[in-house]
């Protein structure tokens, strides 16, 4: 076996590219690839057990909502454990894949392809390489049963400080306006989000959190949120829909 940066696990360099939000780096590390944004650690392709357990569980919250088949968006494409896990589901008619980053979509048609086990090829998916913000604002209402989103390390830290609106009253309004009846809306985090959790509680009925554990530091959480509480249309006034 060959030594030297990359086989021995120092990370190495494989790609760089100007991103929509900075400077992305491709590295690999021993067998295993990492995903910088602006020298900030995003992900990497050693795990995943808490990106699959962010769409298994919002397949089953949504099925129990008696969503059958589902129609699935998935709020960053990262590394493509998501992706993957969503098209082994034969509930999932459909998945809508929003990566505001062309290189890492491009990044799954080569090195990362394993991964995302080819999932951008499956019929079921459309990739729409947009800000998922735009996205949300322009989107039908009611158009999905689940929403799954990891497109930061978590509410209290975003990649890019536009995100934060995200995770506030504004955007989860945008957020609850997309969802079906009996939908549900998941998030990933890379710790415990207090703030975040006590404004889903006070607009979602059904609030969980669920703790996966990491080999080192605080574990992950997944954040599942479903039914609405009623209140005034956020779209209304606007024919654009919401503003997030």
């Amino acid at each position: 076996m060959g030594t030297g940066p990359g086989v021995t696990g120092e990370p190495v360099v494989v790609e760089r590219a100007r991103g929509v939000g900075g400077e992305l780096v491709l590295r690999r590390a021993g067998a295993d690839y990492e995903i910088i944004s602006n020298g900030v650690f995003l992900m990497d392709t050693r795990n995943g057990e808490s990106e699959r357990l962010l769409i298994r569980a919002a397949l089953e919250a949504a099925l129990e909502g008696a969503a059958s088949p589902v129609r699935l968006l998935i709020g960053g494409l990262g590394v493509g454990f998501s992706l993957a896990e969503a098209l082994r589901s034969p509930e999932v008619a459909h998945v809508t894949v929003v990566e505001r980053e062309p290189a890492v979509v491009g990044w799954h048609g080569s090195v990362l392809r394993p991964w995302s086990e080819g999932g951008l090829d499956d019929p079921r998916v459309a990739v729409e390489c947009a800000d998922l913000l735009d996205h949300i604002a322009a989107a039908e209402a009611g158009a999905f049963d689940a929403l799954c989103l990891d497109i930061d390390n978590g509410p209290d830290w975003t990649v890019t400080p536009g995100n934060a609106r995200l995770y506030g009253p504004s955007g989860l309004d945008a957020l609850a306006r997309l969802l079906a009846a009996g939908g549900v809306l998941a998030v990933w985090s890379a710790g415990a989000a207090p703030a975040f959790e006590a404004l889903l509680r006070g607009r979602f009925a059904d609030v969980r959190a669920l703790a996966v554990p990491v080999p080192r530091g605080e574990p992950d959480v997944v954040y599942l949120a479903r039914t609405p509480f009623p209140g005034p249309d956020p779209g209304s006034g606007s024919r654009g829909g919401p503003r997030v």
